[in-house]
């Protein structure tokens, strides 16, 4: 008897069209690929992504509601510039999850550990080879991960919220201060060995001074 065929495979289904335009359009300005001051229009995008107006006016609507842009009738949308605001805002909540986890977070359990030293060696590796989106994303799973680790899914949802801004952040303080790359890396091994070390108060100290650093940022005065 002749061999049964095999099953066609089904084709891969694509997401909506304007979930694939919100995703390129974030994914862009998260990145600076679209920096703050950009204008883009409908037209362009349209074409980017290959889909037609509609979903690109979706898309930007949502995207609008994030903070991330600003719509102009008839002109297209401005990716909006990290503000001085902004980022005293997430600064100040950042203090106010980070300094409360890593205080819940010792003694830290061993999984905690591996996981951050395996997040520190991989941002040392993306900062080394120039892929600052790549860094910047390891540089918010770490924080992250100490956040998790307390088990408060509230504070855990609140932290997330701030993923986006955190990132974007991230990227253009790592563009704009390439040596502030290396001070950051150390930081982030001095949170790991007090961690290790079950020295709560060294770890609220290293984490007010690598987040303080962003309010320098804001006013214009970081070095």
């Amino acid at each position: 008897m002749p061999a049964a065929a095999a099953p066609a495979l089904k084709p891969l289904k694509q997401p909506p069209a304007a979930e694939r335009v919100y995703q390129h359009v974030k994914q862009a300005v998260l990145e600076r690929r679209y920096e703050g001051g950009t204008l883009l229009t409908e037209g362009e995008l349209a074409a980017d992504v290959g889909v037609s107006r509609t979903p690109v006016r979706e898309a930007l609507l949502k995207l609008e509601v994030e903070g991330l842009l600003k719509l102009y009738p008839k002109k297209g949308a401005l990716v909006l510039p990290v503000s001085a605001q902004e980022i005293a805002d997430v600064v100040e909540t950042r203090l106010l999850v980070e300094e409360h986890a890593v205080r819940k977070a010792v003694p830290a359990p061993p999984q905690l550990i591996a996981r951050l030293e395996e997040l520190l060696e991989q941002q040392r590796e993306q900062a080394a080879a120039g892929d600052y989106a790549g860094a910047a994303q390891s540089d918010r799973c770490f924080h992250a991960e100490i956040v998790r680790s307390g088990g408060n899914e509230i504070l855990s949802k609140l932290y997330d919220q701030l993923r986006d801004r955190q990132l974007r952040m991230g990227i253009a303080v790592m563009h704009s201060h390439p040596d502030r790359t290396a001070k950051t890396l150390a930081e982030h091994a001095e949170i790991l060995q007090a961690l290790r070390a079950g020295e709560a108060d060294a770890a609220v100290a290293v984490i007010h001074r690598h987040i303080g650093w962003f309010h320098t940022l804001a006013r214009g005065e970081a070095r």
